[in-house]
């Protein structure tokens, strides 16, 4: 029984809040599981995860700066507008200005941080709320995009349809039946997780923490580098031409480097004490104005590139381009264990709601399920995915959200059983992003 015990703390990360944090990730897997036998085995061939990565990366992108905005206790709705309105802008100026691809893609980050500056002008200086900004955002920048576009398709050069279309190019001996650079990459990551496990043990042993039994170590490594493994010969063996996309590349930097910004950098701290008491945090000293400011223009440069790898992806830049993708990324984040007030969610758990939604449309795309039953059922699977986990938080039983939300928990000081100082050791908890 202690045995079970210590595999049920320890499995995912050794203490149990960081074991219940990985909750979602048994959803994604049912959901795998379910369309995997349903569809007869399509789900997991290599050319469908290929083109889940491929199809669902700039959501993926938009989740990671959603997070930070709802943490901070704001929310974006102009989020698909100002992608729109980035990717015709970096059409028509490839277009129209031979513009060559690299630049182009600059401009499109410029005039995404310039958007996210007006935007979090009005929220942090003006306090405007950002909502109604946002709003306004949507409004405006989707009129944007019809009015420089003309309400008509740009197309965009090959060169630069290699940024969402594109994959790892082939290298190496072409004997092997596999994508060298993705086993490459897979072969970095095992090294990295089996890094990490192992100076996770050693920096115990330095605290003077007790560290975790190593045939729990052992059990975990070998699950996370089973997933990698099998993920990885997945990719790397396609259909010829084919590998591991760019926009999963990018995406991927992006996952490493934000959760590194919200678990390991004071700035990233900060966006979660704003989030949790806005008016603790600027008593503390945090400079609220600036956290607010940043959140809303981080989230326009991140909308900026999810919509350039759109377009590159789709060969033209459209009018129609961003319809929704807010509601995708919202979806995602909250899914991932995100509170609406704000002050909780992590980087991973908003990435594993974007491919448990991700997945949920491609299963219902692969069974045949029409384009209006497939936006029903997700909305359905939305709320019932964070009311089952509200109701068993009410009831006392394990909730994946009031698990998320453990490390960051604020316990009342006056409390019989709260020792002096558990607010402050809590909130300073960091969460793996």
């Amino acid at each position: 029984m202690s045995r079970i015990k210590d595999l049920q703390k320890n499995l995912f990360g050794g203490t149990t809040s960081n074991a219940r944090q990985f909750g979602m990730i048994f959803a994604l897997a049912a959901v795998v599981l379910f369309f995997e036998i349903k569809t007869g085995g399509l789900t997991l061939t290599s050319r469908n995860l290929i083109a889940v990565v491929s199809q669902y990366s700039y959501i993926l992108i938009l989740a990671i700066g959603m997070l930070m905005v709802i943490v901070a206790g704001h929310i974006d709705l102009s989020v698909g507008s100002v992608a729109a309105f980035v990717g015709i802008i970096v059409a028509k100026a490839m277009q129209e200005w031979n513009l060559p691809w690299w630049l182009a893609i600059l401009l499109g980050l410029g005039v995404g941080a310039v958007v996210g500056a007006w935007q979090g002008f009005w929220v942090a200086y003006i306090g405007v709320p950002a909502f109604i900004v946002t709003l306004a955002g949507m409004l405006l920048f989707r009129g944007g995009n019809q009015y420089i576009g003309n309400a008509d398709s740009v197309p965009v050069p090959k060169a630069f349809r290699e940024i969402g279309a594109g994959y790892l190019p082939e290298v190496g001996p072409s004997s092997i039946p596999y994508n060298n650079l993705t086993l490459l990459l897979g072969l970095a990551a095992c090294l990295a997780v089996a890094y990490r496990e192992y100076r996770a043990r050693q920096t115990r042993v330095a605290m003077g923490a007790e560290p975790t039994p190593v045939w729990v170590s052992l059990i975990r490594l070998a699950v996370m580098l089973g997933v990698i493994i099998f993920a990885t010969l997945r990719f790397a063996g396609g259909p010829r031409g084919t590998s591991f996309p760019v926009s999963g590349i990018i995406l991927t930097v992006l996952v490493i480097a934000y959760a590194f910004f919200t678990r390991n950098t004071a700035g990233g701290r900060y966006i979660y004490a704003v989030g949790g008491n806005a008016r603790a945090a600027e008593l503390s000293g945090v400079r609220l104005k600036r956290v607010n400011f940043f959140v809303m223009m981080n989230m326009s440069v991140l909308a900026a590139l999810a919509g350039m790898i759109f377009v590159a992806r789709s060969a033209a830049s459209g009018p129609q381009d961003g319809l929704s993708w807010e509601l995708d990324a919202i979806a995602a984040v909250f899914i991932g264990g995100a509170a609406v007030s704000g002050g909780l969610g992590t980087i991973s758990g908003s990435i594993v709601g974007g491919l448990v939604m991700a997945l949920l449309s491609n299963g219902l795309q692969l069974t045949g399920t029409g384009s209006d039953m497939v936006q029903i059922i997700k909305g359905l699977f939305l709320l019932a995915a964070v009311a089952f986990d509200v109701y068993n938080k009410s009831q006392g039983r394990f909730s994946i959200i009031g698990s998320l939300s453990k490390p960051f928990r604020r316990e009342s000081t006056g409390g019989p059983s709260a020792p002096s100082g558990t607010g402050q050791e809590a909130a300073k908890t960091p969460v793996a992003g």
